[in-house]
């Protein structure tokens, strides 16, 4: 079966739905006839503005109005790759990522306003043909060197993803999904295109509503949603889960964060009607690339050594991989994965040395840029355990990655960007848990005493704020181990003492509940 382009999982619909609602954002509704005639203008006035050629990479901003879900279809239409632009991010961050994605385009949300109005030149172009291994969309993730790295997608990657997604989750016209997720955030692609792939309605959420889901879901009867766990802690602490609150929701899944029970409790007590799943995937494998549907019977539910619910097997069409700090297959290790969804590589090669094995599980030759092969396994830098039928238990992190609010934080890039400001030596980023469940991270440094607020505002004008320490504390000194490294486990005890002791009193600045850029 010949892979479908990403705009055509949208534009067969159009042909077959065109009068059923495709987008509602707030009071205004489109139909998949009215969707793809505003996207086909947009489309227009790009290759206007362009010379009458198609770019090949368009910057998109991710406000979450129509005209930028336009612009999104727009853009694929063209035949070019997608690259949202995090509103929500420092200026410098998005200058750097538009500078390493070499944007041809950007559609501003100005730009976007002005297309739309302006009568385009000439009709909406027809699609574009594309190759399965051109790419569709490329995302920014945060990297260990403090740079972004660039993730691409292909057609073929995603469009295997769909078809399994669509299918299982019984998507079609009559469905309607919630649009939670930012749109600089790979889960959006699945929202997105699950909907309209289907002919479904996509539903975005007024950003007010995010921590009471409940109001929202009821009042327009979604019955497919997807979000991190930090949503249900919030507002299940804010009262917004009472039982029985959401009785259309069909199908509820979770990712970007390890699930607990309690979590789950509470959202199926609220959704009693909802099939409940917990997702895993890192963005270079495609959104999602395991599944662990939760029994229908609380009391069959499994008991983790660690509290959290099993992340699932590994899709169906995909291999995996568990392998030991020496490379060797194990119940316990980092989870490693291949196949059709698996990315073919960073934007940077740079960015390829030490994420790859060879097809026999071997590292990849680390002394130059590797260009991974159809069976390279991909390493996820997540460690799992494997329970019977090959299911798998997330247990962590083998690096210094983490999730904040469902967003993957490498924390040497936090620490990279501290250390370049004036006065400070030496520096160390842990992500500590709240009192109200949440991770934070947490930062202390060596040299000259800077003003909490002052480290907090110069590292905003490079971070998104979800990579700012809530508190910046000075020391003398570091701990460090015997091997004279820095001693981690060593700092997050020590501030998470302080923490809980009162000892630390540089007031923190507050998280939202807030998913990705919205």
């Amino acid at each position: 079966m010949t892979p479908l382009g990403l705009h055509e999982w949208f534009a067969r619909s159009a042909r077959e739905h065109p009068g059923r609602p495709a987008l509602k954002v707030g009071a205004e509704t489109f139909t998949y006839r009215e969707l793809d005639a505003l996207a086909g203008t947009l489309a227009a006035g790009i290759l206007a503005l362009h010379g009458g050629t198609a770019p090949a990479r368009v910057g998109l901003t991710t406000t979450p109005q129509p005209l930028t879900y336009a612009g999104y279809l727009a853009a694929l239409r063209l035949g070019a790759a997608v690259v949202p632009l995090n509103s929500a991010f420092p200026p410098a961050r998005s200058a750097a990522i538009a500078h390493a994605a070499a944007l041809d385009l950007t559609l501003s949300d100005d730009l976007l306003t002005r297309l739309r109005t302006a009568p385009p030149p000439h009709d909406a172009p027809p699609p574009a043909p594309v190759t399965p291994e051109d790419t569709a969309y490329l995302l920014f993730t945060s990297g260990s060197t403090g740079v972004p790295k660039g993730v691409p997608v292909t057609h073929r990657s995603i469009d295997a993803f769909l078809r399994y997604v669509i299918e299982r989750y019984e998507l079609g016209p009559g469905c309607r999904m919630a649009q939670n997720i930012g749109l600089a955030f790979d889960p959006s692609v699945f929202e997105l295109f699950a909907a309209w792939g289907s002919g479904a309605t996509l539903v975005v959420p007024p950003r007010q509503e995010l921590a009471k889901p409940a109001r929202f879901v009821s009042r327009e009867g979604i019955t497919h949603w997807f979000s991190v766990p930090s949503v249900i802690t919030m507002a299940h602490l804010t009262g917004g889960l009472a039982p029985g609150s959401m009785p259309t929701l069909r199908w509820s899944l979770f990712g970007g964060e390890q699930l607990t029970t309690q979590q789950a409790r509470a959202w199926r007590a609220a959704a009693p009607q909802s099939v409940l799943e917990n997702l895993y995937g890192p963005t270079e494998v495609t959104i999602v690339c395991t599944q662990y549907r939760l029994p229908e019977h609380i009391a069959d539910w499994p008991v983790t050594a660690n509290g959290t619910l099993p992340i699932g097997p590994v899709y169906p069409h995909l291999d995996c991989l568990v392998l030991d700090e020496a490379g060797n297959p194990a119940e316990t290790g980092e989870l490693c994965v291949r196949g059709v969804q698996r990315f073919n590589g960073y934007l940077d090669p740079a960015d390829n040395n030490g994420r790859f094995l060879t097809p026999t599980g071997h590292p990849t030759d680390p002394s130059g840029h590797h260009i991974p092969g159809d069976k390279d396994w991909y390493r996820t830098g997540d460690l799992v355990q494997t329970l019977d039928g090959g299911t798998l238990v997330h247990l962590g992190r083998i690096d210094q990655q983490v999730k904040i609010m469902g967003q993957r934080v490498e924390i040497g890039e936090t620490e990279a960007v501290l250390r370049d400001q004036e006065g400070i030596e030496q520096a160390a980023v842990v992500a500590l848990h709240g009192p109200d469940g949440q991770t934070r991270l947490e930062a202390a440094y060596t040299g000259t005493p800077v003003p909490p607020a002052q480290l907090r505002q110069a590292l905003s004008t490079r971070l998104p704020r979800y990579m700012v320490p809530h508190r910046f504390t000075h020391r003398t000194t570091l701990p460090l181990n015997i091997n004279g490294k820095l001693d981690r486990r060593a700092l997050t005890t020590e501030l998470t003492t302080e923490l809980t002791t009162g000892l630390t009193t540089e007031p923190t600045a507050g998280l939202t509940a807030e998913p990705a850029d919205r």
